[in-house]
C-alpha cells in the first residue's frame, strides 16, 4: 500500500547515457556563448562570507544567480539558443518557470514571437512576469496554460509547435541551452581562480552538465557536485545506476527541480562530466534558503538554494577537506507567501 503524502520513487528505464551526446557541449561551445551574452546577461557578482566560511571551515564562493536578468540563470541558456535562429524564427518552450521568463525575454530582446506552455498551478511571481516579458514582444506572443494532472506539456508543445510553425527551446536538454548556462561556472572560476569542488543545483541537468564542462577545463581536479531534492532524486540514482530513472510530480519546495528525468543530452553529460551527486532534506533546503535571506543577505529560492544546502550538509562528514568551494546560487524568483512553509520546514527536527 501506497502513502498517497510520499511521491513514488523513481522508475527505472533501460536507458542508458547516449554516447555520442556526451560531447555535445564542449569548453568551446560555451567559451562562445559567453561572447554571445556579452553586453546581454548581467555579469553577476560573486560573494562570500566569513560566517558561511567558518562554518564550512572552507572559503566559499557564491555565484549569486539571483541578481541575473529574470532573477535566474536560465537567461543565459535562453538567449544563447534563441540567438542562433534564423532571422524571423518564432520560439514554444514549456517551464513551469524560470525558463519560461527566460524564453519570453530573450525572443522580446530578439524579435521574436514566443509562446509559453506552462502549467495551471505554476507559482503566480513567475506567471505574472512572464506574461510582463511576453506584453513587450511581437505580436502573437502568449502563455497557453494546461492542466499538469491531465496534458503533457511536450505533447501539447509539439502540437502547436507543429501547427505555428515554431522552433522549441526546451528547458534544459539542449546543447545551447546547456552552454549557456555553462557560462555561469565559467565567470565564477575565472573571476575567484581554480575551485576544489564546485556545487551545483540539478533539475533537468542543464546547469549542471554546463557547469561541469566549463570547470573541467578551467579548474582540472575540481569536484563537481550536483545536488537534488531528497523526494526527487532521479538524476542521481540515474547517476548511481548508469540507466535513466524518472519521476512523476515529485513533492519538493524546490519547484524548479520537479523535472521528471535528465534528459538525452544532460544524462550523457552529467555521467561524463560530474564528480558525484548528493540529496537535501526539505528541511535542509528550508534552513540553507532562510540562512541566505537572514546571514547573507541573499533572496533565493529554494531551488536556488540546493547547492548552498548540499555545502551545509557535505560539511558535517568527517572526511571533508575542501579548502576552496563554489556554490551556484541558480535563483531568486521566490514568493513571499511561501516564508511561512519555509519556517515550518526549516524548524523540523534534524
Amino acid at each position: 500500500m501506497t502513502d498517497d503524502n510520499c511521491p513514488m520513487p523513481p522508475e527505472m528505464t533501460d536507458e542508458e547515457p547516449d554516447s555520442s551526446c556526451a560531447d555535445a557541449v564542449t569548453p568551446g561551445d560555451i567559451d562562445l556563448a559567453a561572447t554571445r551574452l556579452t553586453g546581454v546577461a548581467r555579469h553577476t557578482p560573486v560573494q562570500t562570507s566569513r560566517t558561511l566560511d567558518r562554518l564550512a571551515s572552507c572559503s566559499v564562493f557564491l555565484k549569486c544567480e539571483n541578481y541575473q536578468r529574470v532573477g535566474a540563470f536560465k537567461f543565459r541558456g535562453a538567449f544563447n539558443a534563441l540567438s542562433q535562429l534564423p532571422d524571423g524564427a518564432g520560439v514554444l518552450t514549456y517551464s513551469s518557470g524560470n525558463h519560461a521568463q527566460a524564453v519570453a525575454l530573450s525572443g522580446s530582446l530578439l524579435g521574436r514571437r514566443a509562446v509559453i506552455v506552462m502549467p495551471e498551478n505554476a507559482p503566480r511571481i513567475k506567471l505574472a512576469a512572464t506574461q510582463r516579458y511576453l506584453n513587450e514582444g511581437l505580436p502573437g506572443s502568449r502563455v497557453v496554460p494546461y492542466d499538469p494532472s491531465t496534458t503533457t506539456r511536450e505533447v501539447l508543445g509539439r502540437s502547436i509547435a507543429e501547427d505555428e510553425g515554431l522552433t522549441i527551446i526546451p528547458p534544459y536538454d539542449h546543447p545551447d541551452v546547456i552552454a549557456g548556462q555553462g557560462t555561469a561556472a565559467l565567470e565564477l572560476i575565472r573571476e575567484v581562480g581554480g575551485l576544489d569542488a564546485l556545487f551545483v543545483p540539478c533539475g533537468g541537468g542543464g546547469l549542471l552538465s554546463g557547469s561541469a564542462v566549463a570547470a573541467g577545463s578551467l579548474s582540472p581536479g575540481c569536484r563537481v557536485i550536483g545536488v537534488e531534492p531528497e523526494g526527487a532524486d532521479d538524476a542521481m540514482r540515474s547517476f548511481e545506476t548508469g540507466r535513466l530513472h524518472r519521476v512523476t510530480n515529485p513533492e519538493t519546495i524546490a519547484d524548479g527541480a520537479r523535472t521528471p528525468s535528465l534528459g538525452r543530452y544532460t544524462f550523457a553529460l552529467v555521467t561524463r562530466h560530474v564528480s558525484a551527486m548528493m540529496t537535501v532534506t526539505e528541511a535542509e533546503i528550508a534552513r540553507a534558503t532562510l540562512f541566505a535571506w537572514e546571514r547573507l543577505k541573499l533572496v533565493i529560492e529554494p531551488s536556488g538554494a540546493l547547492g548552498l544546502a548540499g555545502v551545509s550538509k557535505a560539511c558535517q562528514s568527517p572526511d571533508w577537506d575542501q579548502k576552496r568551494v563554489g556554490i551556484i546560487l541558480s535563483g531568486g524568483n521566490v514568493d513571499p507567501a511561501l516564508a511561512g512553509t519555509l519556517i515550518a520546514l526549516a524548524d523540523a527536527p534534524k
